[in-house]
């Protein structure tokens, strides 16, 4: 059985936490941030965890 690739983009964008959760950034900092308050655009900052709708998809192209 050959080794699963992982796949190298969403290795950028998504890590596993120790208990094997998948861990993402929040979307909507790049632009757009001037009509955004402070407080919203200080709380994009934080990371979250992903949904358990996407963790089927995610975690099969990234399998290490």
């Amino acid at each position: 059985m050959p080794k699963v690739k992982t796949n190298r983009s969403a290795a950028k964008r998504f890590s596993k936490t120790g208990s094997g959760q998948i861990k993402r950034s929040r979307a909507g900092k790049n632009h757009f941030t001037g009509k955004k308050a402070s407080k919203s655009i200080r709380n994009l900052r934080k990371s979250t965890l992903l949904s358990s709708a996407d963790m089927d998809r995610i975690s099969k192209i990234l399998p290490y």
